[in-house]
């Protein structure tokens, strides 16, 4: 098959013809429609996660169709449409695995990470992280739902139920997330690269009540702040424009070193706190809430052996929503 392949940390994807995968006991083969293209991409790609095997296919916004089960592979059958998230598999023997929050697990598998990714024609994954996906809407649309979706998801549940919820750096993630946030009855702040007029138009024609650049304050206090971009300046920013009582949420995988700050911008009762991946319970829910928002991604196409340019462009952030590989 073809797929694109990172042989060494910092180097460019190389388009390759590589063995078909095959599926394993409980695994299914798919052959990918589309995979979208994440921040969490790039860090594999610049090699800023820790123990990165190589050499590795990235892509963990997989959507696809069945098209071979290994043993005991029956939950799914030939020609079913499913997704492939981030979390690719977990021991299912430690404390968090039997507690229901596989997201901690000690020993897990990480699509697109430590094992294949979508950026690649077939792609072999464990049914058990799978979801079934919609059938109606084009791949392309829903694949960012797998990561952007699922992970904004988590963050957004756990900023709270607040009025007011203030999103920093608004990408593909935080274009979804403002769709639900909205839907909830919740008012949306946008935080941009400072001087993005392109993004906060954007965030605006999504529902936002206000944007502007991140160092900006808010023209109202916040109840909860999500930080999608990597940038730990970021944290003592957003702490200063919740309010006494509100929480914000550090989204990513990766980010850069946090700076001191006052302890008065803690103070309060405000709350710091991360989100790790995903659980399966979290893609259940949001796969049944995303057609009911409904969520509409905006999505810019390129086809598989373009990789490094959609790569580029996420990192240049002349991408409004997401970047989307189709195969």
């Amino acid at each position: 098959m073809h797929a694109m392949v990172q042989k060494a940390p910092g180097a460019a994807l190389e388009f390759a013809d590589v063995d078909d995968p095959q599926p394993g006991p409980g695994q299914i083969l798919i052959k990918v429609e589309a995979c979208g293209v994440c921040r969490t991409d790039l860090h594999v790609v610049d090699g800023e996660l820790p123990d990165i095997r190589y050499p590795i296919i990235p892509g963990h916004e997989v959507v696809g169709n069945v098209v071979a089960t290994g043993a005991g592979a029956a939950h799914y059958a030939i020609g079913d449409r499913v997704g492939v998230p981030w979390l690719g598999s977990s021991c299912r023997s430690c404390t968090y695995c039997f507690a229901g929050r596989e997201n901690l697990c000690d020993h897990p598998q990480f699509t697109g990470y430590t094992l294949n990714g979508g950026y690649a024609e077939y792609i072999v994954a464990d049914q058990r992280f799978c979801f079934r996906m919609p059938s109606a809407p084009k791949a392309a649309d829903i694949a960012p739902w797998l990561c952007a979706g699922l992970i904004g998801y988590r963050a957004l549940r756990m900023a709270g139920d607040g009025g007011k919820l203030g999103i920093y750096g608004f990408g593909a993630a935080a274009h979804i997330v403002a769709q639900v946030a909205r839907f909830k009855g919740q008012d949306v702040y946008a935080f941009t690269r400072t001087g993005d007029a392109a993004a906060q138009h954007f965030a605006r024609t999504l529902g936002a009540v206000w944007a502007g650049a991140s160092e900006e304050p808010p023209p109202s206090e916040l109840d909860a702040a999500i930080i999608f971009a990597p940038v730990g300046s970021l944290v003592p920013v957003a702490l200063k424009s919740v309010r006494k009582g509100g929480k914000v949420v550090c989204a990513g995988i990766h980010m850069s070193d946090i700076p001191s700050f006052p302890y008065a911008l803690l103070w309060g009762e405000r709350h710091l706190c991360s989100v790790a991946n995903l659980t399966r319970g979290d893609g259940i829910e949001f796969m049944k809430l995303a057609p009911r928002v409904p969520i509409r991604t905006s999505v810019v196409e390129f086809p598989l052996a373009r990789a490094n340019e959609a790569l580029a462009a996420l990192r240049n952030g002349t991408i409004s929503g997401a970047a989307v590989l189709t195969i």
